[in-house]
């Protein structure tokens, strides 16, 4: 394994979706939600701290990797390696960038 096996398709599209996926999934269904008077934006919590907590959902690496064993047959695919990166990648990324947004959002506040 190198830092090029990293942007390989399988590794960066499920990295990508954790982060990306994740927070455009739960910040917009979130927002639709509170739009529709489904839901109300909690007392004293604000859209950049939801933005935070929607990008934390990311770290979802438990079942990413439950799917990704069945999808992937460790004994007939290279794959099965390859996805365990891209997870990790992810939900290390989605920990990170959720904790920054959600301390900077907290300080405005």
């Amino acid at each position: 394994m190198s830092a090029e096996s990293f942007t390989h398709g399988v590794p960066f599209g499920i990295a990508l979706g954790l982060v990306l996926g994740k927070t455009v999934g739960v910040l917009g269904l979130t927002w639709m939600a509170i739009r529709l008077g489904l839901a109300r934006l909690p007392e004293g919590a604000n859209w950049g701290q939801l933005l935070g907590v929607a990008i934390l959902c990311g770290i979802g690496f438990t079942m990413s990797i439950f799917v990704g064993s069945l999808a992937f047959d460790p004994a007939n695919s290279s794959y099965a390696g390859e996805d365990r990166m891209g997870i990790l990648a992810g939900s290390c990324i989605a920990a990170v960038l959720g904790y920054a947004v959600v301390r900077l959002a907290s300080r405005r506040a």
